[in-house]
Parts: C-alpha cells; structure tokens; sequence
C-alpha cells in the first residue's frame, strides 16, 4: 500500500496515488460538519416520533392531550396534517407519511411532536397515546408464504430443465439455510433539518445517499413542485445503504412540521428509536436441491429464496432481483430454476445495505459448495474451482443470459492460494485439530464475482459541474454523495489530472440538488464510475475550451496542447494554467462547464430478469482461518488474506480501506450481528448492549490486502473498478471457514446446519445436531 505523500510532494498525476480523504484532517480535529453541527436558524424546532407498539392493527385514534399540556410542546403532527399526498413518493406507492387506518409494524410512526428542544419533545412524545385494536400479525416468513403475503409478486428465472437435470444426477443434496439480516451502524443517524425560505420553498439538510429522491418526496407530501424544494448534503457519517430511501421519511417529517409552523424544525433519532424505525438487510430464507458429479461440478439446482421484505415495498424488488443475480457468485450454473418470493412481514421495511442482495445471493451457493465437498470428502476450494466459470463457450454465460467477460477468476484463485499457502495451512489445521481436543481449526478459501451498475438501467446516469475561477482554483459539484468512502477525494484526483492541476487546488461542494438535478443515488457501487467520469467530462469540456483558445495564440494545433503539472504546454511556449485560465477570462471564454454520463452496453428486461444488467464484474477472493471453542462455540478469526480486483486503483490507500472495512463488516454480518424480533414483533436487539458489532479486538493480527494489478478493461474513469460493494461478500470466507471447522470438530461427515450469523450458540448447535 502507498503510503499518503507528505505536503509539497504531490506527483505530476494525482490519480493513482494514495492520498488523503479529502476530509481527513477536519474529522480529525472535529472540523468537519455534519446535519448536527450546522448552526440553527433562531426559532428553530425539534421533533420527535410517536410510534406504534402493536405489530398489526387498527388504528382508532391518538390522544395528544397530554403532550400538549407541557409547555414548550407547540404541536402534534396527525397524517391528517399532510398538505399533499398522504403516502410517501416511493415507486410502490404502499407506505404512509404517518400511519393512517392501522399500523404495520412496532415502531411505525403514527405521529410526530414538535417542541422546543430535543429532550421536550422526546418526552412528550411518550405521553401520545394511540389507540391501536390489535389484528393477527405475520412475523414468520413461512407463514407468509402459505398465506400468499408479498409485497411484490414472486419471480422465477430458469435456465435448461433443472428437474431432469436433478433427476439425472449422480449425486443430490437437500437442505435448507437461514440467513439474518443487518442494522447499518452508521455512526452519524438519520437525521434533517428543515428550513422554510421565501415564497413557499424549502431547503432542506438531509443526511441522505441520495437528495434528488428526498427533494421528490418532500415535494410530494407538501403538495409543491420540485423546484420549491432545495436538498443539500456535504458529508453523511455512514451510510451503507440506510440512507438511500430511508432518509426520505426523515426529511418529509421534519418539512411536515415545518410546514405546519413555518419555523425551522430539526428531527434526530435517537438509536434506539432508529432501530425500531428504520429496516435492515433483509433477512433471506432458503431451500435447495442440487445435484452433482463425483468431481463435485454442479448438475442442477433448484433454488427457493424467500426475502424478509417488512411491511412495504422499499427497494425489495431489485435488492431480490440481485440475489437472483448473484445466486451464481463465481459458478456456471447449467440447469438451474430460482424462485423469489418477496414476502411481506409485520416489521420495519427492509432496505439498501451494502451489497444490495448480492450476498445472500452468494452465501446459499458458497454453503452449498462447502456441503458438496464434505459429502465427497473433497478439498471446498477444488470443488469451487471445478465449478468456475470459464473461457469455454458452454461455461461464461450467466442464467441470466450475460456473457462473463474479463474473467479473472482462475488466476486471480490460485495467485492467493499460493501466496496465501492455503494447501499447506489446509493440511497443517487437520493435525492440529487432531491433537486438540477443545479448540478447533477451520480454514476456507471463498471468491467473489459481483456485477456493477444499478440493475435499473434509468439510474445508470450522472452530470457534473466544473468551474475554474480567476485564480486557477477549481471548484467541483456533481451528484453523488460522500459518506467517509472518498468519493469526492476520487473526483477531485480525476478533475485534477484533466485539467493539468495539482490536487490542492480543485475542491468539492456539498451535494445540492439546485446544481445538479435528477441525480441517482450514491449506490450500487458505482459512485465514481458515473459521477468521476462526468466530472472528467466537464473538467474536458474547460480544458479544450483553453485548448482552443492556447492553441490560436500559438498557431498550433489544438491537439498539441498540453496541461500538466500547473502548466499549459506548447511547442512554442509554456505558461502556467492561472495565467492561462486569466487571459482566457480576458477574451471571453468559458470557463465552466457541465459533463454528463451514461453507463454503456447495459440492458435488462425486468420481466424475465434477462440481458446485460452490469457494465462489468469486480472480481476478488478471500483466505480466512478460524478457531472455535467447542465447550462453549465462541469463535475467533485468526487470518484473513485478500486479493482483490480493483483495476487501476484511482487511490490505493482509500481503495485498500473500503476492502478492510468491507470485510469486516461482512464479518460481523455473519458471525455477532443478531436481529432478534420477539413474538410481538418487537426488535428486541435495539441498542449496542444487545446488538454486536464487530469491534477493533476482532480483526485478526495478520489481516494482509492486495490489489490484482491489471486494469479494467472496459472503458471506465482511469481503468477504474468499483470497490464499495464487492469486498463485503468476501467474508463469506469467514462464515465457510467456521462450518469447516465445525465439520472438523464433529468427524462424522454429515452436512453442517449453521444458520448465519454464526453465534456461539449457533456454533454449539451446530456441534451437536
């Protein structure tokens, strides 16, 4: 890893190299704002959420009277009190702003109080008092499927004939897995302060991967048009994905209040109230039949997924989708038919999370690998290996009808396998478990292939502006959103190699939707893909306006104008780019621009769930070694080796931490990150006490990150890949290297039944079922 370069030391070219977040220094020192930290208005409000404590029911009605006898409390918020529509502006069109006629879940909010300060309205938010008749509630997933309970219908995607297939097979296997969900953490929670302006507009600070939607619902519950409503965001503190559509309801709230008062209003939540509110990673339920060879090459497969989708839509359907898309990780799948069915619950509506469906896609084909192996008494890594895709013709089309180009993978296995010394580690932990009879070793070596671009294909687009002022200095503003992943550092090291500058010198603007309209979320991974390369494009656009305009003085072809280093270069003369960018302005030439971008080759048909929904695949694989404790199934992480693709890094260190931070947040999906709903349909592990994150004392002491060295090949911003999303599923490694070892320790060479996230109980039954 390239170490940051010290002031004064900057390269000729900023991308590729290693430098600091843009932010860094001001987090450092606590500079750095945040919604919280932007001075209120005076007057300014706070608001606070009623919520439900009935998972199913009717709602007869809400008693106030006892909020609005404390003085400071100026009002309580009914959905009645919604000028525009009653329901949010999501695409299903199946949530309310406020609950109306029933409530669907505990901790859906009926009501909203406004107060004079944060604590007040807290407060006299406990005293509104529903009234809730309760009705039968659906809080099993399996019973939704009996009762036909979906949000959204099933979908099905089927490639050759999996029944004859699995009918033919030498071998099959049945089984079942569950896999939990997953609370965002975000360190910063959902938060918005609303701020009425003149004539009837709205601006609006939201913490929010993606203001162009928030603008929309606010405008929407309003009654207003989009222009009246501003949304800004420099910086979230996290995101993951909770952020995406969840933020919206944040800021609706807040404007709602503000609307009724026509004072400033800011709404916080408080964690636990967050996690009552807010969904998750979606919970999937699986079952499976799959058939195969004496090599362990798969045959057939047939796959049932049923999504944990919560009370509404949200964006289960593509977060399905994906899981659908990525059932095949790594592997061709040759007669294969998937059923997902998107089932709908009495809890919080589940949401974006990093990886989007992606690894509980992935996860349920790794285990089913693992099964294999043990039930042939094979190596898991020599069974994945026979089952990658390839360059063969009848094995690089997924059963989604897209061509796996670019494969890396068989290479990209045995590289880390050889550096990693998985075989000779594979042979040393059997030893040693031999001779330990509490403690026990597993180890897994697990790849990852994840296809990137939004499967929507209308989101695949993005703009940017670049202006260059008198002095030289550049000032960026495009549509993505910073959430401490380094997006505007990455924008910033591409605009300035474009225009020839140093780094120092271009800076990045809050996201604002009055600058660059109808942009898509910060998500998907591809944040510097779409909004880098428009940024890069507007940057172009100024460049070869000065291009132009060097090139008349001189009486040299435009092409032979060069920008580099501060400088503007001829074959007759060199000056530097401000006095470039002052005579310019002297003349009249333009000296900002716009820059648009739209993902090529990608189409997709919904419908069938067919075609080419990825631009490209990131590719990266993940050698893990763990020990667990049979008396008590506490397990550690011992080793972690990655080698992962990322084509030309645009900025290794920051690329090298999103893979750390990825892993280990995978890691905790599989291992500590427990939802637990009781039969009430209340999220029992609301808060830090109960709900476990991985923390620094679980990332193993040898934890050792490469990049694959070759560039993208297709056309993208500097041979760039994504990296936000992929290194996530790695840590499915962590989860295959724990069933490995559970295997080890019970000899019998049965099938391992552990559900995820693997907890010490988990574990210990697994040991002994």
């Amino acid at each position: 890893m390239n170490a940051p370069l010290p002031a004064g030391t900057e390269p000729l070219v900023a991308s590729g190299q290693s430098h600091p977040h843009e932010s860094a220094a001001a987090q450092i020192a606590g500079a750095a704002t945040y919604i919280d930290d932007i001075p209120e208005l005076r007057g300014t409000l706070y608001a606070a959420p009623v919520m439900s404590k009935v998972a199913h029911g009717k709602l007869l009605g809400v008693d106030t009277q006892a909020a609005l006898a404390l003085p400071g409390v100026r009002a309580v918020l009914l959905a009645a009190d919604v000028p525009g529509s009653k329901v949010l502006a999501a695409f299903a069109g199946d949530e309310p702003v406020l609950a109306q006629d029933s409530v669907q879940h505990v901790g859906q909010v009926i009501a909203l109080v406004v107060a004079d300060s944060v604590m007040l309205a807290r407060r006299a938010a406990r005293l509104v008092a529903p009234r809730i008749e309760p009705l039968p509630a659906i809080l099993d997933v399996r019973e939704a499927l009996r009762a036909q309970s979906f949000v959204l219908p099933p979908v099905t995607v089927r490639r050759g004939d999996a029944g004859q297939a699995l009918a033919r097979a030498p071998h099959t296997l049945q089984g079942t897995l569950e896999v939990g969900g997953q609370e965002h953490f975000y360190l910063e929670g959902q938060v918005a302060y609303a701020q009425p302006l003149e004539q009837n507009q709205w601006l609006i600070h939201s913490s929010t991967q993606h203001p162009g939607e928030v603008q929309h619902w606010v405008a929407h519950a309003l009654g207003l048009d989009n222009h009246a409503v501003t949304v800004q965001c420099r910086r979230m503190g996290g995101g993951f994905g909770g952020k995406e559509t969840q933020a919206g309801h944040l800021a609706v709230w807040a404007a709602l209040a503000a609307h009724k008062l026509q004072r400033p209003v800011k709404l916080r939540l408080d964690r636990d109230d967050d996690f009552l509110i807010t969904g998750k990673r979606h919970p999937f339920s699986f079952e499976y039949r799959v058939g195969f060879d004496d090599s362990g090459r798969l045959c057939g497969l047939q796959l049932q997924m049923l999504a944990h989708c919560g009370f509404s839509a949200d964006l289960s359907g593509p977060v399905a989708d994906r899981a659908i898309f990525h059932a095949d990780n790594a592997y061709f799948l040759q007669d294969v038919e998937i059923t997902s069915y998107r089932c709908k619950l009495n809890t919080q509506s589940h949401t974006a999370f990093r990886g989007f469906g992606g690894p509980q896609g992935m996860i349920v084909t790794e285990a089913i690998l693992g099964n294999i192996a043990r039930h042939l008494g094979l190596d898991p890594l020599a069974v994945r290996q026979r089952n990658l895709y390839s360059d063969e013709s009848e094995r690089n089309t997924t059963h989604y009808g897209m061509q796996v180009e670019g494969n890396i993978l068989q290479p990209l296995i045995t590289r880390l396998a050889d550096t990693a010394r998985y075989p000779q580690r594979r042979e040393a932990i059997v030893g040693w478990n031999q001779n330990s009879k509490v403690l026990k070793r597993g180890i897994a070596l697990t790849p990852v292939k994840f296809g990137i671009s939004f499967t929507a294909t209308l989101f695949n687009q993005a703009g940017a502006l670049v202006h260059v002022y008198l002095d030289g200095s550049v000032m960026v503003n495009h549509g993505g959103t910073e959430m401490g992943q380094g997006l505007h550092t990455k924008v910033a090291q591409i605009v300035a190699d474009e225009l020839g500058v140093p780094l120092h010198r271009v800076r990045l603007s809050a996201s604002d939707t009055s600058k660059v309209p109808n942009a898509s979320a910060t998500a998907a991974s591809a944040g510097t893909d779409l909004n880098g390369r428009a940024a890069q494009f507007a940057a172009r656009h100024v460049r070869d306006n000065l291009a132009a305009f060097v090139s008349g003085i001189d009486g040299v072809g435009a092409g032979a104008v060069q920008f580099a280093a501060g400088q503007v270069i001829t074959p007759k003369a060199t000056r530097s780019f401000n006095a470039v960018v002052a005579l310019a302005y002297a003349n009249r030439i333009q000296l900002w621009s716009d820059g648009f971008y739209r993902t090529p080759k990608i189409h997709y048909d919904k419908t069938t769930l067919t075609g080419r929904p990825f631009y490209y695949f990131a590719y990266g694989a993940a050698c893990t070694e763990v020990a667990i404790d049979t008396l008590t199934g506490e397990s550690r992480v011992l080793r972690v080796d990655i080698l992962h693709d990322v084509g030309r890094s645009i900025n290794p260190a920051i690329d090298i931490g999103q893979i750390e931070g990825g892993f280990v947040q995978g890691m905790g999906w599989l291992t500590s990150e427990e939802l637990v709903w009781n039969d009430q349909g209340l999220l029992t592990t609301h808060a830090p006490s109960t709900y476990k994150i991985p923390t620094a004392g679980d990332v193993p002491t040898h934890f050792k990150v490469d990049l694959w060295p070759e560039a993208n090949p297709e056309d993208n911003v500097f041979g760039s890949k994504a990296v936000g999303e992929p290194p996530f599923m790695l840590a499915i490694s962590v989860f295959e290297a724990l069933r490995e070892a559970v295997a080890q320790a019970r000899g019998d060479g049965l099938a391992v039944q552990l559900n995820a996230p693997a907890t010490a109980e988990r574990v210990l039954w697994a040991l002994h079922t």
